[in-house]
């Protein structure tokens, strides 16, 4: 993931005139929420989003898809953040991301009602290269823990890990409840070469831990023991999302009656299913079934 500037983005858009493409709502976060809608559970989203035709679509989509939110409810100037998400042959994705009015994500977008009335509160990581936003994301952190709201975070991106370190440990604050990171971006982090070296050090600051491992599945840390969570093998075509719809499996998982072995299966489930076909989510009627594959076997 590179952050650009709205001209370079514009021009790698004109270079790749022709190629197939597909339009859709997205960021880290909210690929995360609506993987939690689409199962059937409530969840608000936070976000800035500018009143042009990029704002709009996005608003559009995350009341088509059942989020509540804040989008549309301003009307700032400027361009709405897009992200440019280039999918290679053997399934690895490249990203140019223009922040663009996204940037300016402040304490205002913050709601504190629709969070003190929920189980968590989700943060993402690529909230560290705003000042703004990670205010913000601290604020809501606390505003969380005011509420007795339990608090997850995830680390995002290697680049974000490795650049951006303490910035991350600022929002992390004295520890949270749950934090989401894949095997690279633990090893980061933590400067370890193994995950048996970086769990001990992750869990300074969060109680529960959820790393994937790609094809390997998952390691999961329930505040007690490690799990380990086999995923079904499957050809990759688009990894795009993958870990986004993991945090939103899971996350739904352990608010709705699972244990982390359970959430950790379905998460695993669900993204192994994701990365067998192009975009950054699945329909609602594949991750239900999903899910109720699992409940009723």
């Amino acid at each position: 993931m590179t952050l650009v500037e709205e001209e370079q983005q514009q021009q790698t858009l004109q270079r790749a005139s022709g190629i197939h493409h597909s339009r859709t709502c997205g960021g880290s976060a909210a690929n995360t929420i609506i993987g939690v809608a689409q199962l059937g559970g409530k969840a608000h989203y936070s976000c800035k989003v500018a009143n042009d035709e990029t704002g709009e679509f996005f608003t559009a989509a995350l009341v088509e898809l059942g989020v509540s939110s804040n989008a549309g409810k301003s009307n700032a100037s400027g361009n709405s953040g897009k992200c440019i998400v280039m999918v290679t042959p053997d399934a690895d994705r490249t990203m140019h991301t223009c922040l663009g009015i996204s940037a300016e994500l402040s304490r205002d977008e913050v709601d504190e009602q629709a969070l003190s009335d929920s189980q968590y509160l989700y943060i993402e990581g690529y909230l560290v290269t705003s000042d703004s936003a990670r205010d913000a994301a601290i604020y809501a952190r606390k505003l969380a823990e005011k509420h007795n709201v339990k608090t997850a975070f995830t680390l995002s991106d290697p680049g974000m890990a490795s650049f951006f370190a303490d910035g991350l440990k600022e929002m992390l604050g004295d520890g949270v409840d749950l934090l989401f990171c894949n095997e690279e971006e633990a090893l980061t982090f933590t400067n370890t070469k193994n995950l048996e070296d970086a769990i001990p050090l992750l869990q300074e600051y969060a109680t529960q831990i959820a790393i994937t491992r790609s094809e390997k599945g998952a390691l999961l840390f329930d505040g007690s023991n490690t799990i380990e969570i086999e995923t079904p093998q499957v050809k990759p075509v688009d990894t795009n999302g993958a870990g986004d719809l993991f945090a939103g499996g899971f996350l739904y998982g352990i608010t709705h009656g699972m244990d982390f072995k359970a959430a950790g299966e379905l998460a695993c489930n669900l993204s192994s299913k994701l990365v067998t076909q192009f975009g950054a989510r699945l329909e609602a009627e594949q991750a239900k079934e999903i899910y109720a594959g699992l409940t009723s076997s």
